[in-house]
């Protein structure tokens, strides 16, 4: 049972040793910033690619320091945890993360991160197509919703992506959507495990062509969102 598990858990190995580094080319190629969630102990365990995001200009932040269900996780090791992955982040990237994004959180999660401080957003919510504000001990968090359906993961979990044309024609379809309403942000959750195989990759890649053909679309890192936010839709 565990060289079967190994086994089954080297499609990790497959986003760290292969898939990252076609994901990075796809937007390198057409000049395209991203923002990276890293998991701060994967990313220790691997130098060369914090260098190559830091490199890129692309945004790092922090997904936890292990991908783990926090919510049971006691509040005092959820808070040394949080200040770990920062720390890790601003180590190996030369610049400390001003995101967060745990994905599984205890009740405690986004109490912590504000009260540790530095952080212009974080994305543990899916409750809209735009930022906004939530109260945090009395003062103004930002929200900047993540997404659970313009995202790679549902070519592992059912019902999901059958194919990459299935998720390059939802991608799309999100995107024209959005863009006909005007205003509006559109996240897309991409894991290099995932994406990065090549058919998958190829979908990715008919996507940001068919976004690049609007010059009326900002790609941005989630960092220039939070702070065009902040400056242009401040907390009332």
């Amino acid at each position: 049972m565990g060289a079967r598990n190994r086994t089954v858990e080297s499609q990790f190995d497959y986003g760290a040793r292969a898939g990252v580094w076609r994901v990075l080319r796809l937007f390198a190629d057409r000049r395209l910033p991203l923002t990276v969630y890293a998991v701060g102990r994967a990313l220790e365990l691997n130098p060369a690619v914090a260098g190559a995001f830091a490199a890129a200009g692309h945004e790092v932040a922090s997904h936890g320091w292990r991908w783990i269900d926090y919510h049971s996780v006691p509040e005092a090791q959820e808070r040394e945890e949080i200040a770990r992955c920062v720390a890790t982040i601003e180590r190996l990237c030369g610049q400390r993360p001003v995101g967060w994004y745990t994905g599984r959180i205890s009740p405690n999660t986004r109490r912590l991160v504000a009260a540790h401080g530095g952080f212009l957003y974080d994305s543990d919510a899916y409750d809209d197509d735009l930022p906004h504000y939530v109260e945090v001990e009395g003062r103004p968090h930002l929200v900047l919703p993540y997404t659970l359906d313009n995202n790679d993961m549902k070519f592992a979990v059912p019902p999901g992506f059958g194919d990459p044309d299935g998720f390059e024609r939802h991608l799309r379809d999100s995107f024209d959507m959005l863009r006909a309403e005007g205003g509006r942000m559109m996240s897309v959750g991409l894991h290099c495990r995932l994406v990065g195989r090549p058919g998958r990759a190829a979908a990715l890649a008919r996507f940001l062509d068919h976004v690049r053909q609007f010059s009326d679309v900002w790609v941005a890192r989630r960092e220039d969102i939070a702070r065009h936010w902040w400056t242009t839709h401040p907390p009332r």
